[in-house]
């Protein structure tokens, strides 16, 4: 069974399953997911817990003797298996898809892991698991909800905020969920369960916001311009060097020349998507791309950024940020000087 992050503690409130798979990237997610498992699990009697890390030469042996090994005072317990690498390989997938056919009474299995890609879950080992216990797939709020889920976690300590105030928050913690936790426990100490105002955030929250290239590469297809300039002016002040921030962008600007190739041929866009494996998750952007741009605008772009490794290996003069901020401004569908660039 599949559910979302926040559909978990309804059914823990009900029953418990079996197994339990968490996955995802952001630590603060993981962390109060796996805590209200293992509260649960306390709760229903399983007072024993043991914990498996599966690492460079993991045996998978373990797992099943984990099970069998009750102790004298303690005799349920969770199991806890730490799958940092999202995947378990052929001798784990089999361990897991036996544990999934028979799961001891006495034993629940808690399974953390790392992002679950599509891949992973068409395994039949996922797919075991997904038919006998519970599957939570955790992704981090997207910044259009980040204000949203801030709101959220003000009302659960008893708190409210102006838009203002909350829009502000989610600008300087934006990519930090564990920083905007901490920022409301600071601002809950500070000031109670009084109203929040603009200049109360103002005073109080350091700009903790984050920034990663995937970010600058999907917020320029979507074409936010004041976010991506933001994004890019973010990655620079956390010391990222500009050729990855190029690499990201050329590989995303090579794959949408192909696919605004493929579509000018008469491609269907979901068949290109196939074709180019783009996942669920990213499709809107991508759609937007090929919306905004045709082949030959991308193509301009690619020319673009075979300057910029120019700029970046020395072999041209110039700086490398300022040619970036054009080019991921072109991306987002920014007309510099009224028209669309030469390179």
């Amino acid at each position: 069974m599949k559910l979302r992050g926040e559909q978990l503690a309804g059914h823990l409130a009900r029953e418990l399953a079996p197994i339990y798979l968490i996955g995802g990237d952001e630590p603060l997610q993981v962390a109060e997911t796996t805590d209200a498992v293992r509260r649960a699990v306390r709760e229903k009697g399983f007072t024993g817990r043991e914990v498996l890390s599966v690492e460079k030469g993991f045996n998978w042996d373990r797992l099943g003797s984990a099970a069998s090994e009750l102790s004298l005072f303690a005799e349920q317990r969770l199991i806890e298996l730490r799958l940092p690498g999202g995947k378990p390989g052929d001798a784990g997938g089999k361990a897991l898809r036996a544990w999934a056919e028979n799961p001891p009474e006495e034993c629940v299995l808690l399974i953390v892991s790392a992002k679950i890609d599509p891949s992973v879950r068409r395994s039949k080992w996922y797919q075991a698991l997904e038919q006998r216990g519970v599957v939570v797939q955790l992704w981090p709020p997207k910044p259009n909800e980040l204000p949203g889920w801030i709101r959220r976690r003000l009302q659960a300590r008893g708190m409210q905020a102006s838009q203002d105030a909350i829009n502000l928050l989610a600008e300087r913690v934006e990519g930090n969920l564990l920083a905007a936790a901490q920022e409301i426990e600071k601002l809950h100490l500070l000031h109670g369960e009084s109203p929040l105002e603009l200049h109360d955030i103002t005073a109080a929250v350091a700009d903790s916001a984050r920034f990663n290239i995937y970010e600058l590469v999907d917020t320029a297809l979507s074409g936010d311009v004041p976010r991506t300039v933001r994004t890019l002016r973010g990655l620079r002040g956390e010391g990222v060097e500009p050729v990855l921030v190029l690499w990201a962008l050329a590989r995303e600007i090579r794959l949408l020349e192909g696919m605004a190739s493929e579509l000018e041929s008469g491609c269907p866009v979901e068949q290109a998507m196939r074709q180019y494996r783009i996942w669920e998750q990213r499709k809107p952007v991508v759609r937007q791309g090929l919306q905004r741009h045709n082949s030959q605008r991308w193509q301009q772009m690619l020319r673009r950024a075979a300057r910029i490794d120019r700029l970046v290996k020395g072999v041209d003069k110039g700086n490398p940020w300022d040619e970036l901020l054009q080019l991921i401004l072109l991306m987002a569908g920014a007309r510099l000087f009224g028209r669309f660039p030469a390179p």
